[in-house]
């Protein structure tokens, strides 16, 4: 199983980084994963197999991963449901899995048409740096709930 975590631009914070660098080493333990500083939307399509907004719209399943895009306007799970959501996945299907973070001002049409997925992480804004630590804090709780781990039994 192959994970992917993107986000848009460098990132400015130290802090961000060092918290990015834990959580993507501890998800190592249990799933491939790849952190990925990507220029624009533009790259992201590209690496999820949709390199153009026009094939995007017609085969918008058919790419070389399964993007799945982080914004507010997503479906709103539960740690467990997120476990769920990444056993079942990875049970039915071998593509890897891109968890995508988007630019400041959202994602294109073109993002949400190439998108399999579109998940929230809750209804309050977050700054997208730290939407990504707290998106990978999500996905390593994931797999310890998947795998019977006690670092979500304490919450």
């Amino acid at each position: 199983m192959k994970i992917k975590i993107a986000w848009m631009g460098k990132t400015k914070e130290p802090a961000i980084q060092s918290l990015t660098d834990e959580y993507v080493k501890r998800i190592t333990r249990y799933a491939q994963v790849e952190g990925l500083a990507l220029r624009d939307e533009a790259a992201l399509l590209e690496i999820c197999g949709r390199a153009t907004p026009t094939k995007a719209k017609r085969n918008a399943s058919a790419g070389k991963s399964t993007l799945v895009l982080m914004d507010s306007g997503g479906k709103q799970l539960s740690s467990e449901e997120l476990a769920r959501f990444l056993g079942d996945y990875f049970d039915r299907n071998p593509l890897p899995l891109v968890f995508a973070v988007g630019p400041a001002d959202g994602f294109s049409e073109a993002a949400r048409v190439g998108a399999q997925h579109t998940i929230s992480l809750g209804r309050m804004t977050l700054p997208h740096e730290l939407a990504r630590v707290v998106l990978l804090e999500q996905v390593y709780r994931a797999f310890t709930i998947l795998k019977g781990h006690p670092y979500h039994s304490g919450h």
